[in-house]
């Protein structure tokens, strides 16, 4: 429990470290205010900015975006990926070309979506979804592979069904790496429809926050990019703590 808690204690002292650091260059002239408005000024920038209607409704389109890319991807993803593993040709002759295809960069397929699906709700959400499916796909053929094969043989040998096997044997097992992997496509997730929404679109977050890059509004910028990162870590950190919470689930 000590322990536990100077580890929260230490993170909290990174984080309130660096935004000391930050105030201290900017007020002191060390880095050029205008170009790195001080931290006091961009919370409250922040504070100002989540005031407006107009950029809560921009938060509520990107957010409803994200949840369904998100939605569409993951068991998407995930009955693939446990296709993937279960089958050992097809995960001989696929495996290879998933990983292929993750390293390439998804940002240069993003004029080919704005090509097919418009400037709008579906270019966004289709861009979300290619973002994250690979690394679902690759995140549930690992955590398949890792089922014991003893578990699954006792199973088996008491007559298990493939429905009881599925939920006793595979999700159990599975779960803290699948966990990890929502914490983990969530960022590829949120990532792809904040660029997609920052390269061609008439509202969002990230529309919003290449605007205020494009006029220079540092403060702004500065603002919206703070915002993000608390989603996305508060988000992060809720999975987190039920992730660790069913780690012992793994034998």
């Amino acid at each position: 429990m000590a322990g536990t808690l100077g580890v929260k204690a230490a993170r909290v002292a990174i984080v309130v470290a660096t935004f000391a650091t930050w105030e201290i260059l900017s007020r002191a002239g060390i880095v050029n205010p205008r170009l790195l408005p001080s931290a006091s000024d961009t919370l409250a920038t922040l504070w100002e900015l989540l005031q407006r209607a107009s950029v809560r409704n921009d938060l509520a389109v990107t957010a409803s975006e994200v949840l369904a890319a998100f939605i569409l991807a993951v068991p998407c993803g995930a009955l693939i990926g446990f296709a993937i593993a279960e089958n050992r040709y097809l995960a001989e002759v696929v495996k290879p070309l998933l990983f292929f295809a993750f390293s390439i960069p998804k940002s240069i397929f993003l004029p080919m979506f704005i090509l097919v699906f418009g400037v709008g709700f579906s270019q966004k959400v289709g861009f979300g979804f290619f973002s994250t499916i690979f690394i679902v796909i690759m995140s549930t053929t690992t955590a398949v592979e890792s089922v014991k094969v003893e578990h699954l043989t006792v199973a088996r040998s008491y007559g298990a069904t493939p429905l009881q096997t599925a939920f006793r044997v595979y999700l159990p097992s599975m779960l803290p790496v699948l966990l990890e992997a929502l914490r983990i496509s969530m960022i590829f997730n949120l990532t792809g429809v904040i660029l997609a929404e920052m390269y061609a679109s008439r509202d969002g977050i990230g529309h919003q926050i290449a605007t205020w890059g494009e006029n220079f509004q540092m403060k702004q910028l500065l603002a919206g990019v703070v915002m993000i990162a608390a989603i996305a870590m508060t988000f992060n950190e809720l999975i987190r703590s039920v992730e660790t919470r069913c780690s012992h689930w793994r034998t």
